[in-house]
């Protein structure tokens, strides 16, 4: 099934994003953690806005 840019939240997770990049989630973490990766740390969660992973995504 092929989901949408608009089918997720407004703020994803490891979980969407491993989902999305079709790899592990200790990939996406992995990923997360990259200087260019556009990251927003809540305490000790990690989360990406969607608008701002799709262009990160674009752009690699």
């Amino acid at each position: 099934m092929n989901k949408h840019i608009e089918d997720y939240p407004l703020m994803l997770t490891a979980v969407h994003i491993s989902e999305i990049l079709m790899v592990s989630k200790p990939t996406a973490y992995e990923l997360m953690e990259h200087s260019t990766f556009p990251l927003i740390r809540i305490g000790r969660t990690k989360r990406v806005r969607r608008e701002d992973f799709f262009d990160w995504l674009s752009q690699q």
